[in-house]
C-alpha cells in the first residue's frame, strides 16, 4: 500500500474520530469519566491495582496472574516509551485551549498511545481466567479513549495503542501462562 494512501486512510480516521469527540468535550459527566480514566491510566496505576487485587484475591492461580500482569505492564512501558515511540515522532492533537480539570501533560511523541497499549495488555493478562472478562476491556477502553477526549493522542495513535497492547498482552500468555504444565510446578 502506498505510503500517501496510508496517511490520508490514517487522517480520514482521525479526522472522523474528532467530530465525534468534540460534542463531548465541556460535558461535565463525560470529562469526570475521561480525565479521571486518563489520571488512573498514568503510570498503569489502574492495572497495578487491578493486579494487586488479583493478587490478594487468592484463588489459584491469581499470584501469578497479577503479578504476570504487573509485570508485563511494566516491560511494555519500557517497550512502547522508550523502544517503540523513539521510532515515531509524531506531534500530539493541537492542544484545547483550557482543560476543564487537570491532567499530566506527556512529552513523548504521539504514536503510539502509551496508555491504550498498556491497557490492552494488562486487560488480555488479568482477563484470562476472570468470569467478568468485559470488564477488563471496557475499562481499557474507556482508558484509551480518554487519549482522545483530551485531545493528547489522535485517534489512530490509540488504534495503534490498541493493537500493540493486544499482541504483548498474548505475547505475555504465552510467556508465562496460567497453567502451567506438569512437572513444571
Amino acid at each position: 500500500m502506498p505510503v500517501g494512501l496510508i496517511r490520508s486512510l490514517v487522517k480520514a480516521l482521525d479526522t472522523r474520530v474528532e467530530k465525534v469527540f468534540a460534542p463531548l468535550r465541556g460535558n461535565p459527566i463525560a470529562d469526570r469519566i475521561f480525565y479521571t480514566a486518563t489520571a488512573l491510566g498514568d503510570f498503569g496505576l489502574l492495572w497495578l491495582v487491578l493486579g494487586l487485587l488479583r493478587i490478594l484475591r487468592g484463588r489459584p492461580g491469581d499470584t501469578r496472574a497479577g503479578l504476570r500482569a504487573i509485570i508485563a505492564t511494566g516491560i511494555e512501558s519500557v517497550l512502547v516509551n522508550v523502544g517503540v515511540k523513539s521510532l515515531f515522532k509524531r506531534r500530539r492533537p493541537r492542544p484545547m485551549e483550557a482543560h476543564p480539570l487537570p491532567f499530566r501533560q506527556p512529552i513523548t511523541s504521539s504514536f503510539p498511545s502509551g496508555h491504550a497499549t498498556a491497557a490492552f495488555c494488562a486487560a488480555t493478562l488479568l482477563a484470562e481466567g476472570e468470569e467478568r472478562v468485559p470488564v477488563f476491556y471496557a475499562l481499557a477502553t474507556v482508558v484509551a479513549l480518554s487519549r482522545v477526549h483530551t485531545k493528547i493522542h489522535h485517534a489512530s495513535d490509540v488504534v495503534g495503542g490498541i493493537t500493540i497492547g493486544l499482541m504483548l498482552g498474548r505475547v505475555g500468555r504465552r510467556i508465562v501462562p496460567l497453567n502451567m504444565p506438569p512437572g513444571r510446578r
